[in-house]
């Protein structure tokens, strides 16, 4: 009988137990599926003697992560720590160093370090598995690098953080604004320990950065992301959008073209009859096109105990079945440097304006977006209030630079009362 694949577990929060159980649960039907037993040797978290609702006695305990990674018991070092530096950056190149595979749901850390930590893993000959760190239960990684590998990918985009699109969703169906959404996912937990993470787009825009390394053979390249976080988007955008048959989304598309690499993490606009405007809760959804397969829908739980470490177990499968694959689809030292679009491709924008209630004020904002390039398709005006009149424009396909010109204008004039709103309208 060939050799039982041993793991060592690092992290013992929601996801590592859940890997645990599922271990426990499904220990023959792993070993039918992979012709290999799967057993946990030794495990680390801070606290030993907290209760997990799990049994742990069988397993040796270390307090130290690193010496964790270092064990020569281990074939396997699973990372659950998070966070793109301290302990799970040590115990990762530990493990690496002393010869093992490396299986980890910490988008953060390859974001920022996953080049270096390739090129490391492939030095040694071993290999870092992360389906778990990008949209939670859905196979994206496996769809890039295998399944879709005779594809040349032209765009992939999704919505990748559960805490926004819930908070999102919810604003249109219980008429409830941001503020009290988010004081809400406080409360049942779903936010990050720093909510600006989930919020301000920053944990959507790591995933993001993976996906575009994969599909465009890029060093991964999270500081080239234009991020955008939902804070700003009001209950008056939700049911404007609404109105004109769009819903918003905190979207992420990365594309390439001649203008270069484009990375956004922003709010969008989507058709409300497209599978994105259909998504509710905190259900993710990736896009991703090829020029062969043309469009392939992915949707699934994007978070959560059993979800997440469901994708931790299918990178520990392939490993027990022999599966080695490049940490990025293909050689890390083969991966380019992203070229940054200096201008992304045109698109269509929707702009709320709140206007001084005074003569003129309209043809003043018609004709500042009309000396920038910026050609208008649809205007509405709503309900005044005491001193305002809230103004709704959607323009014909523009590049953000031109739109940014014209806004800068708004900016400048006597007209506009608040900083203006510009969501992107985005065609799938």
């Amino acid at each position: 009988m060939t050799q039982a694949l041993r793991l060592g577990i690092a992290g013992l929060g929601t996801v590592g137990v859940g890997v645990v159980k599922i271990i426990r649960r499904h220990a023959d039907l792993l070993q039918a599926r992979t012709d290999r037993s799967v057993e946990i040797v030794a495990v680390s978290a801070r606290d030993a003697n907290k209760d997990r609702g799990v049994n742990l006695s069988d397993y040796a305990w270390e307090t130290d992560p690193v010496a964790l990674a270092k064990r020569d018991d281990i074939d396997v070092f699973v990372e659950l720590i998070g966070g793109e530096n301290g302990p799970a950056k040590a115990s990762v190149e530990a493990a690496l160093a002393t010869g093992k595979d490396v299986v980890t749901a910490n988008k953060a850390l390859l974001a920022i370090h996953g080049q270096d930590l390739a090129e490391k893993a492939e030095a040694a000959g071993r290999v870092i598995r992360f389906e778990a760190a990008v949209a939670g239960g859905i196979p994206v990684i496996k769809s890039l690098t295998e399944g879709l590998a005779g594809n040349e990918i032209t765009r992939v985009m999704g919505v990748m953080n559960g805490t926004c699109n819930y908070i999102l969703t919810r604003m249109q169906s219980q008429e409830l604004g941001y503020n009290a959404l988010f004081e809400e996912c406080a409360q049942l937990g779903y936010l990050e320990a720093d909510p600006n993470l989930d919020v301000g787009g920053i944990d959507a825009a790591h995933k993001l950065a993976l996906l575009s390394s994969i599909a465009f053979g890029t060093k991964p390249n999270f500081d080239g992301i234009q991020i955008e976080g939902i804070q700003q988007i009001t209950l008056e955008d939700i049911h404007q959008a609404a109105d004109m048959g769009y819903r918003i989304k905190l979207l992420g598309v990365a594309q390439r073209s001649a203008r270069g690499l484009e990375q956004r993490m922003q709010p969008c606009l989507v058709p409300s009859s497209s599978p994105l405007g259909q998504l509710e809760g905190g259900t993710n959804m990736v896009v991703i096109e090829g020029d062969a397969v043309e469009q392939v829908v992915l949707r699934g739980p994007g978070a959560g105990e059993g979800p997440t470490a469901s994708a931790v177990m299918g990178d520990v499968c392939d490993l027990a079945r022999g599966l080695q694959i490049p940490t990025f689809g293909r050689p890390a030292t083969s991966l380019q440097d992203a070229k940054p679009a200096v201008t992304g491709l045109p698109a269509p924008y929707y702009l709320r304006l709140a206007l001084f209630d005074k003569p003129g004020a309209l043809a003043k904002v018609a004709a500042i977006l009309g000396d920038a390039g910026v050609s208008i398709d649809r205007m509405r005006q709503y309900g005044h209030t005491e001193s305002t009149a809230p103004v709704l424009i959607v323009t014909h396909k523009t590049t953000r630079a031109t739109l940014d010109v014209a806004l800068n204008g708004l900016r400048e004039t006597d007209v506009v009362a608040d900083e203006p709103v510009a969501l992107r309208i985005e065609e799938v």
